[in-house]
């Protein structure tokens, strides 16, 4: 049985990390129409926050009986689930400053950054299966990306708000995995969502709303952004535009798989099962973008999906290295 739930649960949270790497196509055809981050991350938030809303009022009208929130858990769902609102914001600021390349390589020190949070916490050492799945997917990542045939320069910005992304990702991973488990997955990620709102709401008033309509707000914007180009008014095109499918992709299925599944894999075996988000982005950019993807990139995408099948070969074995 417990075999069971570790591949169930590696199944769950590789297909919510997947709905992650389709999500960065969708933004980028969201930002080639002329939106902003603002404006990207508020359709996203609010759409899904509605959209988790009416699943959680269904859902309590089909099953009244099901767990209730702890009310000392709201609070912590709310607090945790901020990281998912930092993630985002973090990305896309990291993207202004370097290559997007470089960008993805930064959120997939996810895969480390999570197995030693995991030892620290657990006060135990990595398995030697883990150790080498990190590698692999460390080279993996670094061949997807093409970053070893490329001059690139580094920006300490872009590299600070980079890391920033990668660890605040692993907060949300660990509170995927540790916190009101006891809660249905859609109920959970309904706080979460509401906890990433709040920083996405700030974001958005801070770097759009209120520059646009208050003076004494330009300065802290432009010395925020290094954006000395205007800004511009709130677009609510984005909602019919793009709001929709960035919710579904970004703060409703997501969330949810995960939340089911981190609490069957572990921190350190689903952050590495998440990493597939990244070939999943380069499948997607390909088909869609038409992005040039070289064969060296391929063999990336292949090593990394191979270090995902090797951390699971054991699971028919009664010791599982989970």
């Amino acid at each position: 049985m417990e075999n069971k739930n570790i591949f169930k649960g590696v199944l769950f949270v590789a297909c919510g990390a997947s709905f992650y790497g389709m999500l960065a196509t969708f933004v980028k055809m969201a930002y080639d129409e002329g939106f902003t981050t603002a404006e990207v991350t508020a359709s996203q938030f609010i759409f899904g926050i509605l959209t988790l809303g009416i699943i959680n009022l269904v859902m309590h009208a089909i099953y009244p009986n099901l767990a209730k929130i702890k009310k000392e858990d709201v609070k912590k769902l709310l607090l945790a689930g901020s990281s998912i609102g930092f993630t985002s914001l973090f990305y896309y600021l990291a993207v202004q400053y370097i290559n997007v390349s470089i960008a993805i390589v930064l959120l997939m020190q996810t895969v480390w950054i999570s197995i030693i949070t995991e030892s620290i916490l657990t006060r135990t050492f990595p398995s030697g299966k883990k150790i080498i799945a990190t590698i692999i997917v460390l080279v993996g990542t670094a061949l997807a990306t093409n970053l070893i045939s490329q001059s690139v320069e580094l920006n300490y910005k872009g590299l600070f708000w980079g890391m920033l992304a990668a660890c605040s990702f692993t907060t949300t991973m660990f509170t995927s995995n540790s916190i009101a488990n006891y809660l249905p997955p859609y109920k959970k990620s309904l706080f979460m969502v509401l906890g990433g709102g709040v920083v996405v709401a700030t974001f958005v008033f801070f770097s759009q709303i209120g520059p646009h309509h208050f003076e004494g707000l330009k300065g802290f914007y432009l010395n925020f952004s290094d954006d000395t180009t205007g800004i511009k008014e709130f677009n609510t095109d984005i909602f019919m535009r793009w709001g929709i499918v960035l919710s579904l992709f970004g703060t409703v299925l997501p969330p949810i798989l995960l939340n089911k599944g981190f609490p069957n894999t572990g921190l350190g075996l689903g952050s590495i099962v998440a990493s597939i988000e990244l070939p999943v982005s380069v499948t997607m950019a390909f088909v869609l973008l038409h992005e040039q993807v070289l064969l060296i990139q391929w063999a990336g995408i292949v090593l990394i999906l191979f270090a995902i099948v090797f951390m699971n070969v054991n699971f028919g074995k009664k010791k599982a290295l989970i």
